[in-house]
């Protein structure tokens, strides 16, 4: 028979734990925030341009 490796399961959980740590810290934005700010700043690069006339 073939031996096993004695650290296989750890290192394999030490990517998931990390993963883990990660998630617990990140800032989290709903997606309806992001798609507010999007069509505001649209809106206002589209006002620019009407204001100082570089509209076509």
């Amino acid at each position: 028979m073939a031996k096993k490796k004695e650290g296989s399961g750890l290192m394999s959980s030490a990517g998931l734990m990390r993963y883990y740590d990660a998630e617990e810290t990140a800032i989290i934005v709903e997606p309806k925030t992001v798609v507010t700010v999007a069509v505001a700043a649209g809106l206002a690069i589209l006002a620019l341009n009407a204001y100082y006339h570089i509209w076509p």
